[in-house]
């Protein structure tokens, strides 16, 4: 028979299931779904993302729920298998089906497949499917009472959490709330099959020269009950075969193809080339019938990471089809606390965010989930390189059998579900558990190579991240970097900046170090740092519920941000750096304004670097997204609102760039240098300006110098010029404006600002900005001009709008055009602010 699939979307009920009353079952909407998501829908729950309604929904965390679903037999053919699929639990599951307990699972990132054929009824007979939900909460306390002896350290959240396999972010982060999800997460269905595909894995091997390819489709076929299926393999390219072969299986074994692809087309990261995908397509024939049909689309390319000694210490950098790519981008935590509500199209949304805004890699932070599908299709067509943490995150990881069992079947599982995507270019152990090691003084010994006595240890999970982990990449996707953690480098100290990635967090946390010397603080691979700021200001009125509330130090403003001392750290940057506010919209505004430097002084440094021997390998900011509306280090936040930084970071990571920085630590004398960066792969010549400009007055305080024929390095930076600036022969304050033309276009432009900006006077600047129809249907354009430099110039946002560029400098005689797309010309103009407006 021909496979077929039955998704059990609809006409399921739920309640607590300690009710017993007789109206206690309630209506599903539609599966997947999350018990909170349920009660909301049914009225029982209010949103927990306005105002203090998380502490209304507490209560949730703390029941055990029951999920019910009552249908019939499908119509099975005799020698078929029935099986009931669920591609994810949230957490602690019992299923049952008519009352016998088929399924127990206690991994929320596994997939499970249960033969019921024998357990089901006649074809006319009914059958009641059942979902019983432990408490996820007092779960964990259970299981850590049950183990005194292991140290249960690490940050944020109840470390309970760290004895269950679930998203650690539901215990709440320092970014997000404390919602303790239940539910059948993913899809369940029915299949209905004679024999059917189980796995398909295409591999590729990509020839030095990349003028041959190789590509190995292997299909693990589960045909227990029929002999004589051939597999027919199709390799296509948009739509159309290249090749095909039909390969005979014998009884429980797997079948194998191999296509020759002359001259193929590669996959690239998007600005390096197209984002060609292949597709390979295996069909199961019985008799000339076709059973069933797998297909999977990826793309041929090598990628490697390259760590070699050099004058800095080790290098860590990315190369992909022999390109060093300087990976610039952002780390990406869960898009909702209610996973199910994230939408393929809202997925999609926030990668394309990620292309526009010129990010080359996301990192898949370590103490959320392993993605959806629709995440890393979006990635792979878009050419977003994926860094794939695994699901451990801060904290000291517990060892004991079965959960070392759990962790096998989860890794081989999602391993097995993500390896032909061409996106994902690391695997990598954990998030910051070699830091929690390190801060509560637990036993590491790099010198010690023996597995069994890490199991013995006060740090037992080094035996997942150095030896389970590995194994199972190394089996399952061999041709995928493995990276014990991160930060991690060769077993040095995890702040260690000559080796491996770091999280340089001593803006913000730590010490507290002024922004402005961020790049200073960076290390071969700087896989997190950041700065917090508010969200727009239609995010905040969401969770506002009251108007009263409607101030910067408001307690529901407060409590919409859980990091620790955020208070005192977004005061003593904003009180160092710029004049300060206290109405709302203000005071939002600057928040975004220090988050927007930190990111250009932390980018701009660090890519120049790359061409210092690749002293900087690339830069992942924390975060680009938020999982509800909240205040955080989230550079775009929970509806899709690009806040100031994301521009910042878009201009940063354009292919060229043209930077300029004085020192900012000297009231008499500073030095300044400019230069050029580049992620093109020929050299090229162009012009360089360099103007110095009154902040007072907008004039010229001296010549400007110009380059002409100035040699752009390849993929690399050039150092264009340097000089002093003595503040007390030229006492007035100026800026520092580059510009950089390539071909008699304006491709790049930096403004340097005198630090801190709170010293500046920005009144009476004379900003134009003038509004005209753009080329096309649809689009309008901003041309923005002043008659004194400008600082931050920042657009509204609004849904469905998108605009080119904003938290934008301005200088007299440079006049910008910025494109907007999505607003119509009934609609009013965008509104704007400035610095000191």
């Amino acid at each position: 028979m021909t496979f077929c699939k039955q998704i059990l979307s609809t006409e399921w009920t739920f309640k607590d299931r300690d009710d017993e009353t007789l109206n206690a079952w309630m209506p599903v909407a539609a599966v997947p779904s999350t018990v909170q998501q349920d009660l909301i829908a049914n009225k029982k729950l209010e949103d927990p993302y306005l105002g203090f309604n998380e502490l209304k929904a507490r209560w949730v965390n703390e029941k055990a729920w029951v999920y019910r679903h009552v249908f019939q037999r499908p119509e099975t053919p005799p020698g078929a298998t029935v099986a009931l699929v669920f591609d994810g639990l949230d957490t602690f599951a019992s299923v049952r089906l008519n009352g016998e307990t088929i399924l127990e699972s206690s991994n929320m990132f596994l997939g499970h497949r249960v033969d019921i054929t024998q357990a089901l009824g006649s074809a006319q007979s009914t059958n009641v499917l059942e979902v019983e939900f432990d408490c996820a909460q007092l779960k964990a306390t259970e299981l850590r009472n049950k183990d005194p002896d292991h140290k249960w350290h690490g940050f944020n959240g109840d470390m309970a959490r760290l004895g269950v396999r679930k998203a650690q972010y539901h215990w709440g982060w320092d970014w997000g709330p404390v919602i303790m999800t239940a539910g059948i997460w993913r899809e369940v269905r029915l299949e209905v099959y004679s024999a059917r595909i189980e796995d398909l894995w295409p591999q590729t091997h990509l020839a030095p020269d990349h003028k041959m390819a190789t590509v190995t489709a292997v299909a693990k076929i589960d045909q227990s009950n029929l002999e004589g299926c051939v597999a027919r393999f199709h390799l296509t390219l948009r739509g159309h075969e290249i090749a095909r072969q039909d390969i005979p299986i014998p009884a429980n074994e797997n079948a194998q193809a191999s296509f020759e692809v002359t001259n193929p087309e590669l996959w690239w990261p998007h600005g390096y080339g197209s984002q060609t995908l292949y597709e390979v397509t295996v069909s199961l024939l019985h008799d000339g019938n076709e059973l069933h049909q797998v297909s999977k689309k990826f793309g041929i390319r090598s990628a490697e990471v390259i760590q070699q000694p050099d004058k800095h210490g080790k290098s860590f950098f990315f190369r992909v089809n022999g390109v060093d790519i300087f990976c610039g981008g952002s780390c990406w935590i869960p898009a909702d606390n209610l996973l199910p509500s994230i939408t393929v199209e809202r997925y999609r949304k926030w990668i394309e965010l990620m292309v526009a805004g010129g990010q080359v890699m996301t990192r898949v932070w370590g103490g959320g989930i392993y993605e959806d599908d629709a995440f890393y299709d979006a990635c792979d067509e878009l050419g977003v390189l994926v860094w794939q943490d695994f699901m451990f995150g801060c904290g000291n990881y517990p060892v004991w059998p079965e959960l070392l069992e759990s962790v096998r079947q989860e890794t081989v599982y999602n391993v097995q579900r993500l390896r032909h995507h061409p996106s994902i270019v690391i695997y990598v152990g954990n998030n910051e558990d070699y830091q929690v090691q390190e801060q509560s003084g637990l036993t590491y010994n790099y010198e010690d190579k023996d597995p069994e006595s890490w199991l013995k240890s006060d740090f037992p999970a080094r035996y997942i991240y150095e030896k389970l982990l590995p194994e199972l990449v190394s089996e399952h996707s061999p041709s995928t970097f493995y990276h014990p953690g991160s930060p991690w480098g060769d077993g040095k100290a995890t702040s260690d900046p000559t080796v491996g990635d770091i999280h340089q967090w001593n803006v913000w946390h730590g010490t507290q170090e002024k922004y402005q010397i961020f790049d200073t603080l960076g290390g071969r691979f700087n896989s997190e740092f950041g700065m917090e700021a508010f969200p727009h200001i239609s995010t905040i009125e969401y969770f506002l519920e009251n108007e009263k509330d409607k101030h910067p130090q408001s307690q529901v403003m407060d409590f919409h941000n859980k990091a620790d001392g955020h208070e005192r750290r977004l005061a003593t940057y904003l009180v160092e750096n710029l004049r300060m506010a206290t109405d709302l919209e203000t005071y939002s505004y600057l928040t975004q304004v220090v988050q927007a430097e930190t990111m250009m002084f932390g980018y701009g440094g660090w890519r120049r670097q790359w061409g210092d021997e690749r002293k900087c390998g690339g830069a992942l900011l924390w975060q680009i997204n938020d999982c509800w509306p909240t205040i955080s280090w989230a550079i775009v936040d929970y509806f899709l609102r690009p806040k100031p930084a994301y521009y910042t970071v878009k201009r940063v990571m354009q292919p060229l760039v043209i930077g300029v920085r004085r020192e900012h630590h000297d009231w008499s004398v500073s030095r300044y240098e400019m230069w050029v960066a580049s992620n093109r792969q020929e050299v090229l010549h162009g012009t360089v300006e360099l103007r110095f400009l009154s902040v007072v007055t907008g004039r010229d305080l001296r010549t400007p110098a110009v380059f002409t024929d100035v040699t752009v390095a390849a993929n690399g930076t050039s150092e264009i010029t340097s000089g002093i600036i003595d503040h007390v022969t030229q006492p007035e304050p100026h800026v520092l404006a580059a510009r950089l033309w390539i071909d008699g276009q304006i491709v790049a432009r930096d403004i340097d600002w005198p630090q801190p900006l709170k010293y500046l006077d920005f009144a009476d600047r004379g900003l134009e900005v003038r509004q005209q129809p753009g080329a096309s249907a649809g689009q309008q354009l901003l041309v923005i001009s002043s008659r004194k430099p400008v600082k931050c110039l920042v657009f509204e946002e609004r849904e469905n709008v998108r605009i080119s560029d904003s938290a934008i400098d301005i200088v007299p005689g440079d006049e910008q055009v910025v494109e907007i797309t999505g607003l119509s010309d009934s609609d009013p103009p965008l509104g704007y602010r400035y610095l000191g407006q």
